[in-house]
């Protein structure tokens, strides 16, 4: 744990619960009453802190999360989250009995590991999700073996305590891709209709991620799996919405101004000098770097930062450990100022941001690196306190 007053040195994460909560109950209006919410809080719950955000989320009622992989279900377990955890990769078959120990629940990710786990030894049968594939072609058994479907469900080592896919374009507006996201609809409903008429317990059915929810919200399952939109951003600006909802950034990313200095007409910045001043400058650098998780491809993208009210580009290539912006026109500006990387003002989005870095925000938010300590914000009577 490190002293309080050195959190916000450097660089750091501000997160609000309160958004979270906001967009928790947001999701709430489009979803059945008896739909539960799984969240997912794989990959350090997207950047934003798992232990912050599923805490937060068990004391609202959440009793279901999705990781993606043993090493994240444990971490859980360790810092006392209760509830049903699911593990949505593979998890090596020595490995499997720790998922008995922690009380995990494991996703049977074909036929062919069902059979490798028929040949191990168990004190109990293993909790797991069985994933069907519908035309993702990542993981699942493919849904029409129904041999191979029929044989995992008969297989006594498992406790098969629920049923999945996943729908690969459910955020395209593309008709090609509706009629797809439509076909996967029918061939996984279809599939869990021939188990059950086979006598098949298919445990809790769930489809839904994100886009899922917004996009197709008139289906109706046991889950929805919620992932990027709990934390209140979109994919991208390319993700199509057929439901909008009052959804709130819960992250903000900000660091300081650590040097003010003045360049010369035709001076160089930063490495490969691949930005020449075409005037005299005012530049100034900021604490954060590609080893914090701000992508190095947004070197001279025209990206930019927010200081007093203002915004500064992005001038150079972005170093390991700092960036440099250009100052000129704002005024007024020191060392120690706080800038704000990425936040909900225009210009500064983390859609905003990852287009420009040629990517979607999943990812640059799960490279957000984890030497950013993660600040909890509340907003009450617009006064702030932070911890």
């Amino acid at each position: 744990m490190k002293d309080n007053n050195l959190l916000k040195d450097r660089a750091w994460i501000e997160i609000s619960l309160d958004n979270l909560v906001n967009n928790i109950n947001e999701i709430k209006k489009i979803i059945s009453a008896k739909t539960k919410i799984m969240a997912v809080v794989k990959a350090n719950a997207y950047g934003h802190g798992v232990l912050l955000v599923a805490r937060k989320l068990s004391e609202i009622g959440i009793t279901d999360f999705a990781v993606a992989t043993l090493e994240e279900g444990i971490y859980l377990r360790k810092n006392n989250i209760q509830g049903n955890i699911l593990i949505l990769g593979f998890t090596n078959f020595d490995d499997l009995k720790y998922v008995l120990k922690y009380d995990l629940i494991q996703t049977i990710i074909d036929y062919n590991y069902s059979e490798k786990i028929k040949k191990l030894n168990f004190n109990k049968k293993l909790k797991c999700h069985i994933k069907i594939n519908t035309g993702m072609n990542r993981l699942g058994e493919k849904y029409n073996h129904l041999d191979k479907l029929y044989r995992i469900y008969e297989n006594e080592k498992l406790n098969i305590l629920g049923t999945f896919s996943h729908l690969c374009v459910a955020d395209s507006s593309v008709k090609e891709d509706i009629e797809f996201t439509n076909l996967q609809i029918e061939l996984f409903n279809e599939t869990i209709k021939k188990l059950k008429e086979k006598g098949y317990d298919t445990g809790k059915i769930h489809l839904q991620s994100s886009y899922g929810i917004i996009n197709y919200s008139q289906l109706c399952y046991d889950y929805v799996r919620v992932g990027i939109l709990m934390y209140g951003i979109n994919s991208s600006h390319e993700s199509y919405q057929l439901t909008h909802l009052n959804l709130k950034p819960v992250l903000t990313l900000k660091a300081r101004i650590t040097s003010i200095k003045e360049i010369n007409k035709k001076d160089c910045v930063s490495y490969g000098r691949t930005y020449i001043a075409r005037e005299n400058k005012k530049i100034a650098s900021v604490s954060i770097g590609y080893a914090d998780g701000i992508p190095r491809s947004l070197s001279n993208k025209n990206m930019q930062v927010k200081i007093n009210q203002s915004y500064a580009n992005v001038i150079g290539r972005i170093c390991m450990d700092q960036l440099l912006i250009d100052i000129s026109d704002i005024p007024n500006v020191k060392v120690s100022d706080i800038i704000t990387i990425i936040g909900k003002d225009k210009n500064i989005t983390a859609e905003q941001v990852a287009d420009k870095a040629g990517t979607i925000t999943n990812e640059l938010l799960c490279r957000l690196g984890g030497r950013l300590e993660k600040v909890v914000v509340w907003y009450f009577l617009m006064n702030i306190w932070k911890i």
